[in-house]
């Protein structure tokens, strides 16, 4: 008798020792200070003009938006994990806490108080993902469902941005009444905030298509300020930011009442939710190190501890930026101490600089936000998906639809609810295929009218390629009769080839077992192949499905079954395909 061996154990491998702050400084060396003071710079010249604009679209003083980026990163740097993530203002999840919070202050509240509450609530919930290892939470949203999320954000951002790019009054409230008024007031546009406002988009434009480090944004505000005060365009309707202060607030915990809290969860999470994703899509697309996984969680309390610190100052809830993260990426930066560095910058223009503030007129940061709504708005990627699958465009559009005409944090949460009920039901539409043999060979693969294959007679070998649970476990047991019904010999062995099998729930259980009950009384053999996952076997013994198998019908291959259940006939035949 042959001796067996043991697989050798492996040796455990030695951790690297983690840094529990500032991460990101791990073995820092001076030589990349150059790298991250270049890109610091780039990062401030950029994210200045960006967040005073995201501070505006909050219904925030402009500010607010240079506080924000401070905050967030600073926390980031001391809790995060990422050397290039850039933690701020953010104009995605700003248009759902506005509209959300706009509706909680209609039935009574304070504004800023009120948002600085969801910020800690945000950020709360955020770190819990983070420590309760919640990553999964970021698959929530398939693609199609983000990509409709965006689209709506981009048509919010520019329906609430060109009122002031064309110097007209549209009164507050939802989207399409909102759209339908700018309409009615196209014929009384001021010429002169729309030559800002489109100047300032076509520089960033321009910027942005020669080389996405130029600071466009910053170029353009800077001169459309030098216009406004050259040409004394405040006298001829042009709407500038006028008294910028710049104090720092103090720390304090938000004043609100329990019932005020219970009345912000709901938005809180959609936030939270919202974060997560966006945190995760760009912690993957900027990994740290490309031969290690990133630490999405890691990010997720980083990104967290910035809305805490924001809803303690005051301010709005952060979230992780892709745009920017790709500026320090790309200019170089080695480590957060890049984006501390545009966070001193900001600092000093807070203390020293807000007079040069005072000009800046309201369409540039109008235009920028513009910009910002064309470059969340994902034409190319629509029109791939439109091509490719004309259901998932059709959730798109659902969602687009949803947030554009629902109040936002219910067309958010509907965009959610789609992407869950779609994965569902693609569950559900998981059939049972019929495999054949690959000529000459032992490999056995599902049936096509493109190759030609074997099959055995007296055999029938069939495969679910979907885990087999109570979404799909009637239609799987339908798929099993109707194929043995319309075999053309009588069955002797019925295989089922289980390697797309990764799990196996208490419903479908029961009906496996009736299955193999039903092949019993009919005198098939019913044997399982290739079931590989350590889930789905023990599944089998959890649920008892061993004391109706028999034993030894589990193989490790379907040629294995077949040699050891099958007919005796040792030929097999080519399948007539018709």
């Amino acid at each position: 008798m042959a001796k067996r061996h043991r697989a050798p154990k492996r040796q455990p491998t030695e951790q690297k020792r983690e840094w529990p702050l500032f991460r990101s400084l791990a073995a820092y060396r001076l030589e990349f200070l150059t790298g991250d003071l270049v890109a610091g710079l780039t990062l401030a010249a950029i994210a200045i003009p960006e967040q005073m604009a995201t501070a505006r679209l909050g219904h925030f003083a402009p500010q607010v938006g240079l506080i924000v980026l401070v905050a967030g990163a600073l926390a980031f740097a001391v809790f995060g994990g990422s050397r290039f993530l850039s933690c701020g203002a953010d104009s995605t999840i700003t248009p759902i806490f506005y509209g959300g919070l706009a509706a909680t202050v209609a039935s009574g509240g304070d504004y800023v108080v009120l948002a600085a509450a969801l910020a800690l609530m945000v950020g709360l919930l955020v770190v819990a993902a983070g420590l309760f290892r919640l990553g999964w939470v970021a698959d929530l949203l398939s693609i199609p469902v983000n990509t409709g999320f965006l689209a709506g954000i981009a048509a919010h951002i520019a329906i609430s941005q060109l009122p002031g790019v064309l110097g007209v009054q549209v009164p507050e409230g939802a989207m399409v009444p909102r759209f339908v008024a700018l309409v009615g007031e196209l014929g009384h546009t001021n010429p002169f905030t729309l030559a800002i406002g489109a100047g300032v988009l076509a520089v960033i434009l321009v910027s942005e298509w020669i080389d996405g480090r130029i600071p466009g944004a910053l170029i353009g505000l800077v001169a459309a300020t030098l216009a406004v005060i050259w040409f004394g365009l405040e006298s001829h309707g042009v709407s500038t930011l006028g008294e910028v202060t710049g104090a720092w607030p103090v720390p304090a915990l938000p004043n609100v009442s329990l019932a005020q809290i219970g009345a912000l969860l709901p938005l809180a999470l959609i936030v939270a939710v919202t974060v997560v994703v966006q945190t995760a899509a760009t912690t993957r697309s900027f990994p740290s190190d490309p031969d290690q996984p990133p630490d999405v969680d890691r990010d997720f309390i980083g990104v967290g501890a910035g809305s805490m610190l924001t809803g303690l100052v005051g301010a709005f809830a952060v979230n992780a930026s892709p745009p920017r993260t790709a500026i320090v990426a790309e200019s170089g930066g080695r480590s957060q101490v890049a984006g501390l560095v545009s966070g001193a910058i900001t600092v000093a223009l807070l203390a020293a600089g807000t007079a040069l503030l005072r000009h800046v007129p309201q369409a540039a940061l109008g235009g920028v936000l513009l910009f910002v709504a064309l470059r969340i708005f994902r034409t190319r990627e629509i029109i791939s998906i439109f091509r490719q699958t004309p259901a998932e465009f059709f959730l798109i559009v659902a969602t687009a639809l949803a947030i554009i005409v629902l109040p936002i944090e219910q067309g958010v949460g509907l965009g959610i609810a789609l992407s869950l009920l779609y994965g569902i039901w693609t569950i559900t539409q998981a059939h049972v295929v019929e495999f054949e043999r690959v000529p000459d060979s032992s490999i056995w693969w599902p049936a096509s009218a493109l190759m030609e294959g074997e099959i055995e007679p007296g055999v029938v070998v069939a495969g679910l390629q979907a885990p087999l649970s109570f979404l799909n476990a009637y239609q799987f047991r339908a798929d099993l009769r109707d194929l043995r019904r319309r075999h053309r010999e009588p069955v002797h062995l019925f295989v089922l080839e289980a390697t797309g099998i990764v799990a196996i729930d208490h419903t479908a259980a029961q009906v496996l077992i009736k299955v193999i009950r039903e092949c019993h009384k009919q005198d098939i053999v019913f044997v399982i192949a290739r079931l590989e996952s350590v889930r789905a076997q023990e599944a089998l013994t959890r649920f008892h499905v061993h004391d109706v198998l028999q034993p030894d019908r589990i193989f490790r291959s379907v040629e294995d079954a077949i040699k050891a259940l099958g007919p005796r006939a040792k030929s097999a035949k080519p399948r007539t395909k018709s």
